[in-house]
């Protein structure tokens, strides 16, 4: 039944499927559901045979940021309380930065605050037409801080400080022309869209797609020498594959010699 496990794990060929499983309560954050997440990416990190991995929620959101027990928490918690609580989610935001293949948020309904965050700090998001995200966190007194890193690398300048301070929802076609969001699907067709998107990462090597996840993101911060730097030691690297050797010999095998 809905809700018994706060999330629920599975994979179908190359596709690890991560749902956010409190429907009733739109899929809110608590201490569970963030904990069975990362436990959920560790277990598709070591899968050989998993190529993406999908995080989605179940029911009509996908989710709603904070759970009101939560918030209740926070205002009673001391300093140590609320700094191991916030690490833990920093943990997640993190690790999904450091699995190996790509994560990519399936986003129907509403993404808020900490939902927002979430699905932004995945590498890919696809969105329903009909989905609402937004960082509402200022309304309540909360400063959106962990999100604003993910928010600030997805965005300008100047948006990141118009949706963290007027804390507005925006639609999804709003959030594509902001650059928070890949591709949008119709409500109807969403769930087979996603399919037919993630399957792709199955045809492609999963090597050369880890390598360029992580080069990606090592380049935050980097000068543009040393990026270029880093970049050289990387192709040495996709060169070196089993992958790559096997694919480059059976692309040539294929290129008919110039009469």
């Amino acid at each position: 039944m809905a809700g018994e496990q706060p999330v629920l794990y599975s994979v179908e060929d190359a596709v690890a499927r991560i749902t956010l499983n409190r429907p009733e309560k739109r899929n809110a954050l608590n201490p569970a559901l963030i904990a069975g997440i990362k436990d959920a990416l560790r277990e598709a990190s070591r899968d050989e045979r998993v190529r993406v991995i999908v995080i989605t929620g179940a029911g009509k959101d996908f989710c709603s940021g904070a759970d009101l027990s939560v918030l209740q928490q926070i205002a009673e918690a001391d300093v140590s309380e609320n700094a191991e609580d916030a690490r833990s989610l920093l943990e997640l935001f993190l690790l999904i930065r450091q699995i190996a293949v790509p994560v990519v948020a399936a986003v129907r309904g509403r993404a808020l605050a900490g939902g927002c965050g979430l699905a932004s700090a995945c590498d890919l998001v696809l969105a329903s037409s009909s989905a609402r995200i937004g960082y509402p966190e200022v309304k309540i007194g909360f400063v959106p801080a962990m999100v604003m890193a993910i928010l600030r690398r997805n965005v300008s300048e100047k948006r990141a400080f118009e949706l963290l301070t007027r804390g507005a929802e925006i639609s999804a076609e709003q959030a594509r022309t902001f650059g928070l969001i890949n591709e949008i699907y119709a409500d109807e067709t969403f769930d087979n869209d996603v399919a037919a998107y993630v399957n792709d990462f199955a045809k492609l090597s999963r090597s050369a797609v880890s390598l360029t996840k992580t080069l990606l993101y090592q380049m935050d911060g980097l000068s543009f020498p040393a990026a270029l730097e880093t970049g050289a030691d990387v192709n040495v690297i996709a060169r070196l594959t089993d992958d790559c050797r096997q694919r480059v010999a059976k692309f040539l095998s294929k290129v008919q010699p110039e009469v």
